[in-house]
């Protein structure tokens, strides 16, 4: 039990990239690296001089797309804190008629929030955003973006870390 007591809730991250060209430089590279392996493969060597190259050059395209991004982490919460929050956010009747567990104008903004883990420098969890900061994101951001701000919270709730060993037959 103690193991079981002692895991960390699972995480989701949404990486969030204004530079068009930083995402782009990334994307090449990564073309250019896989042409140069599959080269190499063909060929039956080792790592040629070009793919080593793209190699360095995959990983200059990643720290300044790193530099230029920005994370967001989510937490999953533990089951009674989102029982507690989706409770708290009651679809209306028309709402509710239409399929929705809860209200889609307010319960998005509160798991954002709440789900949300900021972190310093050093790695420490400090306070994250607000309801308010969460909606004013949601309002403010296009609709793909704002889908993919909720998602993100709601995706950690949903990370299934376990598996299933099968044994064989006799």
């Amino acid at each position: 039990m103690a193991l079981l007591r002692a895991r960390q809730l699972p995480e989701h991250t949404l990486v969030i990239c204004d530079d068009q060209e930083a995402k782009k430089r990334v994307d090449q590279v990564k073309l250019e690296l896989s042409r140069c392996r599959m080269a190499d493969a063909e060929a039956g060597r080792e790592p040629s001089e070009e793919t080593r190259h793209a190699e360095q050059d995959l990983r200059d395209a990643q720290a300044h797309f790193d530099v230029v991004a920005v994370e967001l982490t989510f937490r999953a919460l533990p089951r009674p804190i989102l029982d507690g929050l989706i409770k708290r956010f009651p679809p209306s009747e028309a709402q509710a008629e239409d399929g929705d567990a809860w209200d889609p104008e307010r319960f998005p903004a509160a798991l954002v929030a709440a789900a949300h883990v900021e972190r310093d420098d050093q790695g420490n969890t400090v306070e994250g955003m607000s309801e308010e900061e969460a909606q004013e994101l949601l309002d403010s951001w296009p609709v793909a973006e704002s889908n993919a701000l909720f998602a993100a919270a709601w995706q950690a709730q949903q990370i299934v870390r376990t598996s299933t060993v099968e044994l064989g037959k006799g």
